[in-house]
């Protein structure tokens, strides 16, 4: 691959990483513990995509190679992840009375039921939409980038919901309320803010995202039971370089991560006997490299609510 392919790759791989991360973030910052579930959260809405996909088929005019049955099949697998999510704290996580690492024990037998249930319900093979397979763009051939309609409309769909995200947390009531909670929950508590509430907006927002970063990462590569868990690491470290808490840290964190993974072959190019397989592992490097000049992260202070 040229360089401008890796970059490419990285971009769109980066859109992908971004949704987790800033899903992961979001819900750290309101519930207050570390969702292991998180990962297969991405999983749940990428399945729910395919069902859903299955059923509309081919509806509609196409957009960027993606027929509009498949928009419309996202929405209910960022649906279905957000509903799932939400169920699961109400009927999990609420009423244990235990402290953050309990819950985040918790979480990941959360991880595994979700796991089971969709291998149950699919098989352990892996499955693809049912799209047809696209040329490269003819006009980025001659620059070596071998990217597909179906890439930019990954990249331009993740572009989208951060935006929308960007606008909910800074120009709506909601968004105030989410960010004051994130700073002090007692004093939003004492504001008269109802914090259950915005909690209860947290995980449908948070894991609306990560659906939506399963079903892109399940258009990327290809769906298997464990593709959210196989991501869950690099969604963690891309949120402890941003810094924890801090959900455009985590935006940050994400695209550097995703675009380190991706790019991991030039260092072999450079002389470096590194392959592929270990790119995972120069991320962390990379994110261990940076917290040890600064501690909190690129964006984060050391608190909570920072970045919300």
């Amino acid at each position: 691959m040229s360089t401008l392919e890796l970059v490419a790759n990285g971009l769109v791989y980066s859109s992908i990483i971004v949704l987790g991360s800033i899903g992961l973030s979001l819900i750290y910052s309101i519930a207050g513990f570390a969702n292991f579930a998180h990962g297969d959260t991405l999983t749940v809405g990428a399945y729910a995509t395919l069902v859903a996909f299955g059923l509309l088929g081919g509806v509609g005019f196409t957009v960027l190679g993606l027929p509009l049955g498949f928009f419309v099949a996202l929405a209910v697998g960022i649906a279905v992840a957000a509903v799932v999510a939400v169920i699961t704290q109400r009927i999990v996580y609420d009423p244990l009375e235990i402290g953050s690492i309990g819950l985040l024990i918790t979480s990941i037998g959360v991880a595994f039921i979700y796991r089971a249930l969709i291998q149950l319900g699919f098989g352990a093979d892996a499955i693809r939409y049912d799209l047809p397979t696209l040329r490269p763009i003819e006009w980025l051939i001659p620059y070596g980038i071998r990217m597909t309609q179906h890439d930019v409309a990954i990249v331009l769909t993740a572009a989208a919901l951060v935006v929308g995200l960007h606008v909910l947390l800074q120009h709506t009531d909601l968004g105030r309320k989410m960010r004051a909670m994130a700073d002090n929950p007692d004093l939003a508590r004492a504001s008269g803010i109802r914090t259950y509430r915005v909690k209860i907006w947290s995980w449908v927002i948070g894991a609306g995202l990560a659906g939506a970063g399963g079903a892109f990462l399940g258009l990327f590569n290809q769906l298997v039971p464990r593709m959210g868990f196989n991501v869950l690491l690099v969604i963690f470290a891309a949120v402890i370089l941003g810094g924890i808490g801090s959900v455009y840290g985590a935006m940050l964190g994400g695209f550097l991560i995703g675009m380190v993974v991706e790019m991991t072959p030039l260092l072999s190019r450079a002389g470096i006997p590194i392959g592929i397989e270990y790119a995972e592992a120069v991320a962390f490097v990379i994110m261990v490299a940076v917290l040890l000049v600064r501690p909190t992260g690129i964006a984060g202070d050391g608190t909570a609510g920072e970045g919300l």
